[in-house]
């Protein structure tokens, strides 16, 4: 059969850079994701424009998700920071406005685009190698023997979305709630291949966040059970409850007629028999002592009575997501036939009961040793509710990540700040080999270096959205923001009383330049000093592992978009 339509012939772009669409909306992209950056950032309302679901965010992930671009350019960006947010949940903006800057300030320089790749990619080493020494002065170890630190990095999260609406008492609330359920994830008992639990977020909306509360085990929604009533349960001689989990449905109607024809004897019932078949794995259960009978999927009412009047708890309709933290916390396997019960698959649970929030009834499920708990998060909206969710499973995950790599990096500008300051002094006493080595003139390297520079020191700069002055110091290189409205004075510790990350303040004599993303900023005399650490004073951390993998990531997004020397586009 002959087309319809001729085909097209394929449309290729050169130098896609260059292009102004390309420039605009690259530049439209970094607008949006800088205004959205920090505690006091911007929010963002996303529809798809014919209805649904608003969603107001300012966290990377939703806002990537959500944006559509035609720009191929803008997709491999978007792409790039929406695997590092799956990875490591945290630094998605940081990651993309970094990229944005590295893109715009590399492309603007009078250098092939293959030597600021080797120079960049240098400069990128001596940055990791320095977050990775003892005496990196923006790295803090943490100490899992005390909380002062972990409070720091959760604290840090949950008050960077402005989003979820929370005041300072509801952010104290929380962060304890985050801390203790993580705590509840570790295992007691150290083993070699110990593997940390799991947080199961029960949603409560309409409530005050301080309703929110942390519990040990699983709560399941179960409406038939009600509050006050006493749980008449068969436990074991041990005075445990013996769990059975079913991933296979129980509800009798098991034949799939897509499956096949069969052959029944005149006079049978298929559904009789099927009941009957039921009701012998019911009898099974009893005899072995089960309490617990728990269904992801359907359970016939015949086989949910005969199990009630038998003493045994039975619950259906529980879902894909529960199974895996009932396995983990009952040791139960789930059992994906009827025919054939082994007495391995069973698990076990300390107790039960049943616990009442708002107007849900759950039936709580308390585990011998507690490695999966259940975080009863409350919030005053569906919207707020739904951004707070999302933030306490990236500090969740954080505190995961944290604890594989004990460290963190100050917040508030300064790691930034502080980097650009070191690689800014590096970069002017390098070796005459370095630059052989990397086939470029020292000039070349000067010009990258200071672009580079200015880009991390632009992720500094979007934290401020009011105006107001921006400083670096010029012994430590940490970020200083003078409030919006500030008189003139000759002092400018007359106006800053702290730093970014809320570790240096006013009381030691210190000399400021303006972080206004200029080139030829001053080099320090000497390395940027490690100052002394105390871990009371940090009120800003982020996690080190998101930082040093957001950092290598917009370099290398940002160098593959430099690369680019063609876009070949399908138009059919």
């Amino acid at each position: 059969m002959s087309r319809l339509e001729a085909k097209k012939p394929a449309l290729f772009i050169s130098e896609p850079l260059t292009r102004n669409v390309v420039s605009q909306s690259l530049s439209l992209l970094s607008g949006i994701l800088k205004s959205s950056y920090g505690p006091a950032g911007r929010l963002k309302q996303l529809h798809n424009g014919v209805g649904g679901c608003v969603c107001t965010t300012s966290q990377s992930s939703a806002l990537l998700g959500h944006l559509s671009t035609s720009q191929p350019v803008l997709r491999v960006l978007a792409a790039s920071v929406r695997n590092h947010v799956s990875r490591f949940s945290d630094c998605g903006l940081f990651t993309a406005i970094l990229c944005c800057g590295f893109i715009e300030n590399f492309r603007s320089l009078n250098v092939a685009p293959f030597t600021i790749i080797k120079i960049s990619k240098h400069l990128l080493s001596l940055c990791m190698d320095h977050l990775k020494s003892e005496a990196c002065g923006c790295r803090v170890s943490v100490d899992f023997s005390s909380v002062e630190t972990l409070v720091c990095l959760v604290r840090s999260i949950l008050t960077s979305k402005p989003a979820c609406m929370l005041n300072k008492t509801e952010v104290d609330h929380l962060t304890t709630l985050v801390l203790k359920a993580f705590l509840f994830t570790v295992p007691c008992h150290v083993e070699a291949n110990a593997v940390l639990g799991k947080c199961v977020i029960v949603p409560v909306k309409g409530r005050r966040v301080l309703d929110s509360t942390v519990l040990p085990g699983l709560l399941i929604e179960t409406p038939e059970f009600q509050l006050g009533k006493p749980l008449a349960v068969k436990r074991t001689g041990s005075n445990t409850i013996k769990t059975a989990l079913f991933s296979v449905s129980m509800s009798g109607d098991g034949f799939n007629s897509e499956e096949g024809a069969i052959a029944v004897h005149h006079g049978v019932s298929l559904e009789v028999s099927e009941l009957n078949q039921l009701l012998n794995v019911g009898k099974q259960l009893v005899e072995d002592e089960v309490g617990l009978v728990m269904c992801q999927k359907v359970m016939h009412p015949s086989l949910k009575q005969y199990l009630k009047e038998n003493g045994v708890i039975a619950v259906d309709r529980i879902g894909l997501s529960p199974m895996e933290p009932l396995g983990l916390m009952t040791g139960s396997q789930p059992i994906a036939c009827v025919h054939l019960l082994s007495p391995g698959c069973y698990g076990s649970l300390k107790d039960l009961c049943v616990e009442s929030f708002a107007s849900k009834h759950f039936l709580h499920l308390i585990p011998e040793d507690t490695v999966i708990c259940s975080l009863i998060l409350c919030n005053r909206s569906e919207t707020a509710w739904d951004e707070l969710k999302r933030v306490c499973e990236t500090a969740e995950h954080v505190l995961q990540l944290t604890m594989k790599e004990p460290l963190a990096l100050l917040g508030g500008g300064c790691t930034e700040t502080h980097l650009a300051s070191y690689i800014r002094h590096k970069s002017s006493s390098l070796p005459a080999s370095t630059f052989k080595d990397l086939d470029c003139s020292q000039t070349q390297y000067q010009l990258v270096a200071d672009g580079f520079c200015r880009s991390l020191e632009s992720v500094a700069r979007s934290l401020s959205h009011d105006d107001g002055e921006i400083l670096t110091d010029m012994v430590y290189g940490h970020c200083w923001f003078v409030p919006s409205g500030s008189p003139c004075v000759s002092k400018w510790s007359d106006l800053v009383s702290k730093c970014g990350c809320g570790m240096k303040d006013n009381t030691e004599e210190l000399s400021w330049r303006f972080l206004q993303g200029q080139s030829g900023a001053p080099v320090l005399q000497g390395c940027p000093k490690e100052p002394s650490v105390k871990v009371a004073d940090l009120l800003t951390l982020d996690c080190f592992a998101a930082k040093c993998s957001g950092l290598q990531v917009a370099l290398e997004t940002a160098n593959l978009i430099l690369d680019l020397s063609y876009i070949i586009e399908d138009q059919n």
